[in-house]
């Protein structure tokens, strides 16, 4: 978590310096309109340079996922350059826009124009014929871009027509790109800016090309089939068990993959809920009702059923050196804890077993009985101590209640699954109290849009 701000900023403030060193005088003494033409290329670099970064990332590749802390976090990275490339794109507008209306108010004047220079280089002057289309065409895919951004960040859009119109930003992307090539000052591209903006263009718009033609993560698919099926009513959870018999490279406990039952829906993701054995190659998810799509599965689903597996990701797999673990399970967030202690349970397999002493904290608010008393003996055959809290019983789980039943927990790494706000407020807790939470404070961002 700790290296998404560095990079965001990081890339916004690279695209930044390369502009200054292309633009001779950026912010200069002068008149307001060359001042105005400066800025409109400045916002237009960075709302082009966010948004490729952004249709990059969502291919879900693997080289930077280790690095960034897992998919979970490059997808909050992804989110985050969305968000920048709104925001530039809207500056850009403005800029663009604005100084137009005040002419039109009265409150500037335009100056006088000469004779237009002859263009001698001949692919500039075959993107200058182009610039009145590139106009018009980039005007309506920003406010496509804009409406489409924007619907994905309302989480109560429904998820499937989520997945429906965010497939339309690539194509807004590639008109965009098709307006930046087009508009962007031509000294730029004889510059260290030209050549870092062109690659992001070159890698963003095949990135486009992937999810248009739905070939994104193709290779890391394997096709799977629903063996059983077992509801939870007092939690509001099914648990799905799916055979991979064939592809699937194995995963660790903790991490996640996306599932696709229904192609109209595209691919969800879920913790995965049980530990890896190839001579029983399985997969189980444990999926509660939070949303539209979840509340459909347990009319949808069923035993038999084809579907298809994509994965595995992330890096929330309990490695580290610490002699104690802490860890944090919030309502469904209890999955990940439940593959590892599966997997501990594998007593006779090479590094199943838990080195580390492991208190487990498991608060909800909904109470299910026999998940509760499956979670025990998971917990008992891992020999994980395990403390359940129920929100209307026992009030909610807060970092002094943990330090109190943790008299260890200076030594320990904490690994928490859950609610992001409860995550943050934990996290901010352990902080205060000297906490080395950069290091030793792990928290799944399970939040894909």
């Amino acid at each position: 978590m700790q290296k998404l701000k560095p990079v965001f900023w990081g890339g916004l403030a690279i695209l930044l310096v390369l502009w200054l060193v292309a633009e001779p005088q950026p912010f200069g003494p002068g008149p307001f309109f060359p001042l105005r033409e400066r800025m409109v290329q400045l916002s237009g670099v960075l709302a082009i340079g966010c948004m490729s970064m952004a249709m990059i990332l969502a291919l879900r590749p693997r080289w930077p996922e280790a690095w960034l802390g897992g998919l979970d976090k490059m997808y909050r990275l992804h989110k985050w350059f969305g968000i920048a490339a709104l925001v530039t794109a809207v500056v850009h507008w403005l800029w663009a826009n604005g100084p137009k209306w005040a002419v039109g108010w009265g409150l500037l004047t335009r100056p006088q124009r000469g004779a237009r220079p002859v263009i001698e280089n001949p692919i500039e002057a075959f993107l200058d014929g182009l610039r009145e289309a590139a106009e018009g065409m980039g005007e309506w895919a920003f406010y496509g871009a804009v409406v489409l951004i924007a619907l994905a960040l309302i989480q109560m859009f429904p998820y499937r027509l989520f997945y429906k119109t965010h497939q339309l930003l690539a194509v807004a992307y590639l008109v965009l790109v098709f307006h930046a090539v087009t508009l962007i000052k031509f000294s730029y591209w004889m510059s260290p800016l030209g050549w870092i903006v062109g690659a992001l263009l070159a890698f963003g718009t095949w990135a486009a090309a992937v999810a248009l033609l739905r070939r994104i993560a193709a290779r890391r698919q394997v096709q799977g089939r629903i063996t059983s099926l077992k509801y939870y009513p007092g939690v509001k959870a099914i648990e799905t068990e799916i055979e991979v018999p064939h592809g699937w490279p194995g995963h660790k406990p903790g991490q996640f993959a996306f599932a696709t039952s229904d192609a109209s829906e595209g691919a969800h993701p879920y913790t995965i809920a049980s530990c890896w054995n190839a001579a029983d190659p399985t997969i189980i998810f444990i999926t509660k009702e939070l949303g539209d799509h979840t509340s459909r599965l347990r009319e949808k689903l069923r035993v038999g059923q084809e579907v298809k597996v994509e994965g595995p990701y992330g890096c929330f797999t309990f490695d580290d050196d610490c002699a104690h673990q802490i860890w944090i399970g919030g309502g469904i967030g209890i999955t990940p804890f439940v593959a590892r202690m599966k997997q501990a349970a594998m007593k006779d397999s090479p590094g199943c077993s838990v080195a580390q002493a492991v208190d487990l904290f498991h608060t909800t608010a909904d109470v299910d009985e026999e998940a509760l008393g499956k979670l025990a003996t998971d917990a008992h055959s891992a020999d994980v101590r395990l403390h359940v809290l129920i929100d209307a019983r026992d009030g909610r789980l807060t970092g002094e209640r943990i330090r109190e039943a943790v008299p260890q927990w200076r030594e320990a790494s904490i690994w928490f699954c859950g609610p992001a706000a409860f995550g943050e407020a934990l996290r901010r807790d352990f902080s205060a109290q000297g906490f080395p939470v950069g290091h030793r404070f792990h928290q799944e961002l399970f939040a894909m849009r």
